[in-house]
């Protein structure tokens, strides 16, 4: 059976001239879009015998294209144009693929929303009233919404994963170092990941065959044999050793969501798969989110000491040098992106490294080895992706410090923490909005969590599912 990327390989010029027409189409409705890409030039000369020859992508906007503006959705990036593609960019477009757009995202990557890019918030394909999720909402509603069968993002802490839950598609963060970051605008440099959606799982599997590989531009992508993954995506769960997390069913109140993820759970175990509970350390579990925040606003903040308005991007007159780096980045960051640099830079003061900075990598020392014994003997670990639907934009009822959200709603930073691949599918949906379920492997077995995800992906029948913008 081909894969979508497969099915695209006819037709090629019809097929990216209607996506980029649909991507503008819904651009009103959406705006999911940073900046359109004109695609002549690449459909001259793309590879047509490539594993993506002729298939129209999208870019997160962090990605740096060469010659083509790559904001990051911050102000402070405004005008800036690489002069030098993406490892990533280079990748795609060597197996075929035709760029037509870059896409939204929170600013500098710094969110979970979408709602902080500086073009506005981006809008979820189900309901317009709802955000897609962040910070890679831009790409995951525009794969959702049918325009394109694949878009690239990035995850940090579950920035893609989460997108992919609230918009009902595909979301993988593969193992740490599988993908090289190379031309990538960071934000966490131990824990960003370049990541990706699709409609399907075996469309996932290709796409991983084209990304993943070592890059000697980028010294911890790792020297890992990149296998044929889609050989491996069969979807016999027969045997396969899995687990449910406890923690996070346990504090998750929504009863429907909980339902669905029981049923097919029970159907898993109904195709031969053992599946059994795990808990990890309470106490870790509820560190997660201010030991996240910690080494992510310490690693952003060295990071974008560059962003100074004075080699690239907004640049505000001034008298001084240092007064054009003050108006400079005042104008250029939003609320938000400051607030998190004032944490960072607390952080790193000197007098504050050991108790706050250094004692976060502790903890987060702690917290992969409790998932790394609780994947012991097992295949992978189950949750639901979010406890919730996708929210209003204008939602602010947040308990930041509930079981519920400090746990539910930031528990697949396990795998940022760890580096272990992850990813999450549609498995249903509670008033017509998509949820999705989440799992973890061990480093490197993509193939094996492929092959269980399109098991499940078998009985949702959720695959390829387009959700049209009216």
């Amino acid at each position: 059976m081909a894969t979508m990327l497969e099915m695209m390989k006819s037709n090629v010029e019809k097929n990216v001239s209607e996506a980029l027409k649909k991507a503008q189409d819904v651009q009103g409705k959406l705006n999911a879009v940073v900046t359109f890409v004109d695609p002549t030039e690449q459909l001259e000369n793309y590879n047509k015998n490539g594993l993506m020859a002729g298939v129209p992508i999208v870019l997160k906007d962090n990605v740096c294209t060469k010659g083509i503006e790559t904001t990051a959705s911050s102000g402070i990036l405004q005008g800036y144009v690489p002069i030098y593609n993406a490892h990533i960019v280079d990748r795609l477009q060597a197996e075929g693929a035709i760029v037509i757009a870059k896409s939204s995202m929170d600013e500098l990557a710094m969110g979970g929303t979408n709602k902080t890019a500086y073009t506005g918030p981006v809008h979820n394909p189900y309901d317009l009233d709802r955000i897609s999720g962040g910070s890679s909402g831009g790409s995951a509603a525009l794969v959702a919404a049918g325009v394109v069968p694949f878009a690239i993002g990035s995850d940090t802490g579950d920035s893609v994963r989460k997108p992919a839950s609230f918009c009902g598609i595909c979301g993988v963060k593969p193992t740490y170092g599988r993908i090289s970051r190379y031309g990538i605008i960071p934000y966490s440099s131990s824990l960003d990941h370049v990541g990706y959606f699709t409609r399907s799982v075996r469309d996932a599997a290709v796409a991983l065959e084209v990304l993943a590989g070592r890059d000697d531009r980028d010294m911890t992508s790792s020297f890992e044999p990149v296998p044929h993954y889609l050989d491996q995506v069969k979807g016999n769960l027969k045997g396969k050793k899995l687990a449910i997390l406890k923690n996070v069913v346990d504090v998750i109140e929504n009863k429907e969501i909980l339902d669905c993820f029981n049923k097919v759970v029970e159907e898993v175990k109904k195709q031969g798969a053992e599946v059994k509970e795990v808990e990890l350390n309470e106490d870790l579990m509820k560190a997660m989110l201010p030991t996240y925040y910690l080494i992510a606003n310490c690693e952003a903040t060295a990071n974008h000491s560059n962003l100074d308005g004075i080699r690239f991007g907004l640049q505000k007159e001034a008298k001084s040098c240092e007064d054009v780096m003050i108006a400079s980045r005042t104008e250029g960051f939003g609320s938000l992106i400051k607030k998190r640099f004032v944490i960072g830079s607390y952080g790193l003061f000197e007098e504050n490294q050991d108790k706050l900075f250094r004692k976060a990598q502790k903890v987060r020392r702690l917290i992969v080895e409790e998932l790394k014994n609780a994947l012991d003997g097992l295949d992978g670990i189950l949750a639901p992706a979010s406890g919730t639907v996708a929210p209003k934009i204008e939602d602010q009822n947040q308990d930041d410090l509930s079981d519920s959200y400090l746990v539910a709603e930031n528990h697949m930073v396990l795998g940022n923490f760890s580096g272990y691949p992850s990813a999450t599918i549609p498995m249903g949906e509670v008033g017509g909005l998509p949820i999705g379920l989440n799992i973890t492997c061990h480093p490197f077995d993509e193939g094996n969590m492929f092959d269980i995800l399109r098991g499940i992906e078998l009985i949702t029948g959720l695959e390829d599912k387009i959700k049209e913008v009216l």
